[in-house]
């Protein structure tokens, strides 16, 4: 039976006298070999993917999971309670001490924390802490997890009484009343609730737009936890739909996995952040964490940047996607980890729902009704302030015999299933939809199914962003390549991602973003893109997650005379196309062109350009690739140890154009107080494991990440290739 520590979890917010980061300086052992590395580490992706030995499958990339072992030696602290807290181990993971057991945790996604005290020398020995991993049992997930310690560890150093901070809660029962409720724990182990109230007599109300954070401290026996929390008033009902602050607003939603791209499951706070705020950049306003709990910086950066969130706990119950996936620790562990969850999370003013599953494969017994209440009612316990649901679906024509379990849901997911909005609506007027996943080839159906529709309060689109794992799906393919979906028996072995993002894995925003963007933004907008044409490549198929492969580009030698497709979005009346100054196109454009002018036109070097509204873009014919261009996401690194910064490399003709074709083969170095941590292009096809410094541009693209040393000073990252060198330097302070 498996064996789940009740988790102790908290806002781990840096520099709190309570705690200190616990990730620098381990011994990483694996198949006898051992070397040092630091937090956030995962050895999966430090590898190539290989469909020949990966044990994770199709679903985990080929990667090769396993077993693996971290070491790390400490001084005893001058502290009565010492405790380590670890965000995340994926998975099964076990803690020793001085060679002896401290604890342990099964559940990959969920926190936890062991208490330590007893175990520690009190003489000038060295303690030893050792933490083993196991993540052999494979397949145990449906997407890339990754392997290792990937999340940042704690030691907490505390007083025998003191407030226990996962025990905080805020609640505001109006927008002028705050209240704060914690416990102290005491010597003998017993528990004191303590409590504080702020009045606030104007409140500043936190919401996507307008991101406002208040920050105090609840304080009891010389002990202080600070707190942060935002003031928000939210509702969902059939009649007005989902409304914050008094206002109705449309969800545009994005589905997330855990990963970053590049670098694997890593947890970095700044990767966290990018994710978040790419996400933002691209016009949605809630990320659901499919299909498991995120980061504490992941929730962090969603209330700061301004992003609502769906927090999910698991993607199966009972029944297995995969031989050892989370079937496995439902009985024994379910309450644990809802509860490490909901503690965890539940004064972040960015969630509004918690959802306890995803497409359950059990749910046509009726049993799973009482599955779904058993898992509620746990939420229940730690927060009953905000609705819950679950993704439903349907593989089969099979629907209506799914009320009894959508009946248990405040706010019912529907996965590819909103087509039944219209018939579920009559038969059950109160019921609140949001369509939880979707294609994203259907935008403008699903917007204006939930601009139409109060009761249907969002859509949330499958993904925001390229991932690992779930290998191939969303690809578009040509003509003589391995046939079929992703989940074809044997899976796509040429990929070990999904292209079905919204946004690329160098960050990249396809085509289909800006046109979601455009459709459930209210400012004007205008963008520009062009189909690649059928038979440039080869013939093109497409599969159920993809879109047609469209780009912003014109350049495509060889096709001089032939006709090619211009698609233009805005929701300006009307739209004028222009190729090399001279008008070839004017079109109506509204609701029923979907927001989009296509025009056919015959391709010819030059430039394009479309004028709506008073705006103008442009794409213009690229050169010879002459350079590289290389660009910092930032130019100021923070010398802890954990920072890091994104540089963009760009193939570019020499007036500085991106030549969208090229395929140009680089190689990173890093000189100064830095440190490379991958390099990738967003073809999901190459496998150059991503913490090489080798990586050949895709598209005319890629990007390189670099993490900052504890020295401050300056980091040069110097990219060659058969083109001029090119290098960026980087400040550490």
């Amino acid at each position: 039976m498996a064996v789940c520590l009740t988790a102790m979890l908290g806002a781990m917010a840096h520099g709190d006298g309570r705690r200190q980061l616990f990730d620098l300086g381990w011994q990483f052992v694996r198949n006898g070999v051992s070397i040092a590395v630091d937090l956030p580490h995962d050895w999966d992706i430090c590898s190539a993917p290989d469909p020949a030995t990966g044990a994770t499958g199709t679903g985990g990339g080929w990667y090769q999971g396993g077993t693996g072992e971290y070491r790390k030696t400490f001084a005893t602290p001058q502290s009565e309670v010492v405790m380590l807290h670890f965000e995340g181990v994926y998975q099964r993971a076990e803690v020793f001490v001085n060679g002896k057991k401290a604890g342990q945790h099964a559940y990959g996604y969920t926190p936890f924390t062991v208490d330590v005290t007893r175990l520690l020398y009190r003489d000038q020995r060295l303690n030893e802490v050792v933490v083993k991993v196991d993540n052999s049992q494979q397949p145990n997930c449906r997407w890339y997890s990754g392997s290792g310690i990937y999340r940042h560890v704690w030691l907490l150093t505390l007083k025998r009484r003191h407030i226990d901070e996962w025990s905080v809660r805020v609640t505001t029962p109006d927008i002028h009343t705050v209240n704060i409720k914690a416990e102290v724990v005491m010597e003998d182990g017993s528990r004191r609730p303590i409590e504080k109230t702020i009045h606030v007599e104007q409140p500043h109300l936190w919401s996507p737009e307008d991101p406002y954070l208040y920050h105090t401290t609840i304080e009891a026996e010389g002990d202080a936890v600070p707190v942060s929390y935002g003031i928000r008033t939210f509702s969902f009902d059939a009649e007005r739909g989902f409304v914050l602050n008094g206002k109705r607003v449309l969800i545009n939603g994005a589905c997330l996995h855990h990963d970053d791209g590049m670098l694997g499951a890593m947890a970095f706070d700044a990767a966290e952040t990018r994710k978040v705020r790419q996400m933002k950049e691209a016009g949605f306003n809630l990320i659901r964490t499919s299909h498991n709990p995120p980061s504490q910086a992941f929730l962090d950066a969603c209330d700061s940047i301004g992003m609502l969130v769906i927090d999910e706990a698991f993607d199966g119950w009972r029944t297995a996607k995969t031989p050892y996936d989370y079937s496995t620790l439902i009985d024994s562990c379910y309450r644990e980890d809802l509860h490490a969850m909901v503690k965890r999370d539940r004064n972040h003013p960015s969630i509004i729902c918690w959802s306890i599953g995803n497409e359950v494969i059990e749910r046509k017994d009726i049993r799973v009704v009482t599955t779904a209440r058993k898992l509620k009612k746990a939420i229940l316990e730690e927060d009953d302030t905000r609705p819950v649901t679950e993704a439903l679906c349907a593989w089969d024509s099979d629907w209506d015999i799914y009320d009894p379990h959508a009946e248990v849901l405040d706010v019912v997911g529907y996965n590819y299933m909103i087509h039944k909005h219209d018939s579920d609506h009559q038969r059950d007027p109160k019921r609140v939809i949001w369509q939880t996943e979707s294609y994203p080839r259907d935008a403008f159906r699903n917007w204006a199914i939930t601009n139409d529709y109060a009761y249907v309060v969002g859509d949330i689109v499958w993904t925001g962003l390229d991932y690992l794992g779930e290998s191939g799906i969303g690809r578009y393919y040509y003509k003589g390549e391995r046939e079929g979906e992703h989940y074809v028996d044997g899976g796509q072995p040429d990929w070990h991602g999904a292209y079905c993002g919204d946004v690329d894995i160098t960050g990249w925003r396809k085509p289909i973003s800006h046109y979601r963007e455009m459709l459930w933004q209210t400012d004007a907008k205008l963008y520009m893109a062009v189909g690649e044409p059928n038979g440039y490549h080869g013939t093109i198929k497409e599969t159920a997650w993809s879109v047609w492969p469209t780009w912003e580009s014109w350049s495509w030698p060889g096709w001089e005379g032939k006709p090619i497709e211009v698609e233009v979005y805005t929701k300006a009346p009307e739209v004028t196309l222009y190729l090399n100054d001279k008008e070839v196109g004017r079109k109506a454009v509204g609701r029923d062109t979907q927001f989009m002018a296509v025009f056919t036109i015959d391709y010819q070097p030059g430039t394009l350009r479309a004028e709506a509204g008073g705006k103008t873009v442009a794409l213009t014919t690229a050169g010879e690739p002459a350079r590289l261009r290389l660009t910092a996401d930032k130019l100021m690194m923070k010398a802890d140890g954990q920072d890091l910064a994104y540089i963009t490399i760009e193939v570019v003709d020499r007036l500085g154009n991106v030549c969208p074709e090229a395929a140009i083969p680089c190689e990173v170095s890093i000189s100064g107080k830095a440190r490379l941590m991958a390099a990738a292009s967003a073809d999901l096809k190459d496998t150059e494991p991503y913490t090489s410094p080798r990586v050949k541009t895709w598209k005319g693209r890629a990007i390189v990440a670099v993490r900052s040393t504890q020295k401050a000073g300056q980091a040069k990252v110097i990219v060659k290739s058969p083109l001029p060198a090119a290098n960026i330097t980087i400040a550490l302070k």
